[in-house]
C-alpha cells in the first residue's frame, strides 16, 4: 500500500488470498508468517456439535480475515496468501464452552514495480 492511494481504493482492493487463489501476477513475495486466531466461545453441548462447529468456524474465518488485513498493513505489504491452516476445537468443561483455534501460515507480498512506475 502506498500513501498515494485513496482510502476507498485501499478498502475495495482484495488483500487476502486463500490457498488456490493467487495474488496478482506482478506481486513479489517478501516473507512468510504465522497468524494464530480463536473464535468466540459458545456454550457447548454434544447435541449441537455440528451447529457449534459452523458458528465457531464462521467467526474464526471472519476474525482471521480481519487480522490478516491488519498484519498486511502493519508489515507494509499489499497481499497475504494463506498457504496452510490448522484448525482445532477447544473446550472448557468447567464453563461448558467450546471454540476453535486456528493457525494460519501465509506469505506476505508487495506489489511489483511496473514499467510506468519506473
Amino acid at each position: 500500500m502506498t500513501d498515494k492511494q485513496a482510502p476507498a481504493e485501499m478498502a475495495s482492493r482484495k488483500t487476502v488470498y486463500w490457498h488456490r487463489e493467487l495474488p496478482p501476477l506482478g506481486a513479489d513475495p517478501i516473507s512468510e508468517h504465522i497468524l494464530e486466531a480463536s473464535s468466540s466461545r459458545v456454550p457447548g453441548t454434544i447435541a449441537h456439535r455440528d451447529d457449534l462447529w459452523h458458528v465457531c468456524y464462521d467467526d474464526l474465518m471472519r476474525q482471521t480475515h480481519v487480522r490478516l488485513e491488519q498484519e498486511v498493513a502493519r508489515l507494509r505489504g499489499d497481499y497475504a496468501h494463506v498457504v496452510d491452516e490448522t484448525i482445532e476445537p477447544s473446550h472448557d468443561d468447567i464453563k461448558g464452552e467450546a471454540w476453535l483455534r486456528g493457525r494460519f501460515k501465509y506469505v506476505l507480498y508487495r506489489r511489483g514495480t511496473t514499467v510506468s512506475e519506473l
